[in-house]
């Protein structure tokens, strides 16, 4: 009898660690993601790429953290939109919310050429 109540906990102790580790995966992985990086206003970033638009970060709320790792968007592969703001053609590692469709954490961003961005077919490029 002793053994069994001791097996229960063992298996329910198991399984509240196995839930623990689970409900981090909705974006427990790295993963590349290449498009428009777009910063058309102070604090509004987001990323659209082949499956959609990603949420960096907008005004009044917390942005992803890692944007320090995003290299200043500047010169002939930058398009300037409103004053300094604009967008330029990037591939960001990043970890996603896939739900919320945010990214939550840049852990390396490289600005391209904007022909690469042009060329894609699936992208529309920002006006």
């Amino acid at each position: 009898m002793a053994t069994t109540s001791r097996s229960r906990r063992a298996a329910s102790h198991l399984l509240a660690v196995l839930v623990l580790a689970l409900a981090g995966t909705q974006y427990a992985y790295a993963e590349i993601r290449c498009g428009w990086l777009q910063n058309p206003t102070p604090a509004n970033w987001w990323l659209d790429d082949r499956t959609g638009s990603w949420t960096l970060g907008t005004m009044g709320s917390p942005e992803a953290e890692g944007m320090d790792l995003i290299p200043d968007m500047a010169g002939k592969q930058y398009v300037e939109t409103n004053g300094p703001h604009g967008y330029a053609c990037a591939c960001l590692t990043v970890i996603t919310d896939k739900q919320e469709r945010r990214i939550v954490k840049v852990l390396k961003a490289k600005q391209l050429p904007l022909s690469r961005c042009r060329r894609d077919k699936r992208l529309k490029e920002p006006e």
